[in-house]
């Protein structure tokens, strides 16, 4: 997508009979009317398993004029096509394109989104019956990605992730060529073309890997430094715009951006967080995820989410008010799976409880597994914070008595500073404290320790 404001017009795709059958059977096909492919999962409520709703055709079409949205487009109209099974050419079928074409004409836009993956053959046959551009759901997250991404990292795993993706359309374009071309001198330099092309991409592949390489090195001696002392790390992860960065904000009094765009937040972000214990920890900030996450991007952002892998806690961030919590949640669980970060402890938040109705809000009740909360509001994030130093386990918590003289005032800073002081009495120039406070800090008090 090339300007800010473009005129779009959206396609959905809804498969009615043997939906499921459809979606595995058709390659590249289903974004619109697919099952999830996750178990069923637990929303809260104590582990208690519920069935997880699919996206209906409406609902994946409305999440793809968000992705629009935040890709900088203007929704000049849509059109949702109800189909047996995937039309193998153009997808919709050459009646139903002409019929798009002249509705996309009639708003004046100059390109047509899918909510769905296609095909290069399949996107070329379409653009060539609607005379307009077209660009698939893949397409439009990279673009956001993008758009989005501000460091050299980020930069890099997008540009990987596009390589990647235009690749295989290299090798279509050739095959059409092998097989149009039907006389001498026709087929040769189309080749040659292709190949050169071809070359020029994976050299670029190459560079890039290299360094994103150099990256995940750099991490890895920086994830090494912190990890000589014991500061465990904390990641944020969940469905895009299900307000992690907002709440990263709070629990770390720090400013990174937070919209209601998707895909917001591309760049890891890591900022100290001093939890109730005066114990400190590494929150992780991470990019959303999303259902069918092009796998291109999963790889690509590989280095990103090492902080996940690493992470000695994670929290799973839901939109509480989403009327899909569910559904978003098992696509978080299958990314976590293919990171093998689905084992790793877990607290799930159900954010955004202020945009409940009032009674279903008072009734909502925190589990050894939920807890729930609102960022924006500041509800229920102290239980939070007390949650998330239960859950960590370096650097262990103790009770102790100390006796420091007054004349100490260095011990006593660093006491008020690093541990919880339940009592303190002042006797003949001596203070007695009884404190809770971390085992790297009461190997720095041993000699006060009674």
């Amino acid at each position: 997508m090339s300007a800010s404001g473009e005129r779009a017009f959206l396609v959905g795709l809804d498969y009615q009979p043997g939906r499921r059958a459809a979606s595995q059977s058709a390659p590249g096909s289903g974004t619109a009317g697919k099952q999830p492919t996750g178990d069923p999962s637990r929303i809260g409520g104590g582990g208690k398993a519920r069935p997880v709703p699919a996206f209906s055709a409406e609902e994946s079409l409305s999440e793809l004029r968000l992705l629009a949205e935040s890709a900088g487009a203007s929704i000049a109209g849509s059109f949702l096509q109800h189909r047996d099974r995937p039309h193998p050419a153009t997808l919709i079928g050459k009646g139903k394109l002409d019929e798009i074409r002249r509705a996309a004409v009639s708003v004046s836009a100059k390109l047509l989104i899918f909510d769905h993956d296609l095909s290069a053959s399949q996107q070329r046959n379409i653009e060539d019956a609607v005379a307009t551009r077209v660009v698939d759901r893949t397409q439009l997250i990279l673009d956001i990605f993008a758009r989005h991404a501000r460091t050299r990292e980020g930069q890099l795993q997008v540009e990987l992730a596009q390589l990647e993706y235009l690749l295989p359309r290299l090798a279509g374009r050739g095959r059409e060529m092998s097989q149009l071309g039907g006389g001498i001198g026709t087929r040769g330099p189309g080749e040659t073309q292709l190949e050169t092309d071809r070359r020029k991409i994976y050299r670029r592949i190459r560079h890039v890997k290299t360094q994103l390489e150099n990256v995940r090195r750099i991490r890895a001696q920086q994830r090494q430094r912190r990890e000589s002392v014991p500061v465990p790390t904390v990641a944020l992860v969940g469905y895009t715009n299900a307000g992690k960065s907002t709440l990263f904000n709070v629990l770390t009094r720090s400013d990174v951006l937070a919209s209601s765009k998707m895909f917001a937040t591309l760049d890891p972000t890591i900022r100290s967080l001093t939890l109730p214990s005066r114990r400190k920890a590494l929150a992780s900030d991470t990019v959303g995820f999303i259902r069918n996450l092009p796998h291109t991007l999963v790889s690509a952002f590989r280095a990103t989410l090492e902080e996940v892998e690493r992470a000695r806690l994670i929290l799973e961030v839901s939109d509480a008010s989403h009327p899909l919590s569910a559904e978003q949640h098992a696509q978080v669980e299958l990314v976590l799976k293919e990171l093998e970060a689905d084992k790793k402890p877990r607290l799930c938040v159900l954010n955004k409880i202020d945009l409940l109705p009032a009674p279903r809000r008072d009734s909502l009740r925190d589990d050894s597994e939920t807890i729930h909360v609102s960022a924006l509001k500041g509800i229920g994030l102290s239980t939070l914070l007390e949650r998330i130093d239960q859950g960590l386990d370096e650097d262990p918590l103790s009770r102790i008595h100390l006796r420091v003289p007054q004349k100490e005032g260095k011990t006593l800073a660093m006491l008020e500073a690093g541990a919880r002081i339940y009592s303190r009495e002042y006797r003949d120039g001596v203070v007695e404290l009884e404190a809770e406070a971390p085992k790297s800090l009461v190997i720095r008090l041993r000699e006060f320790v009674v």
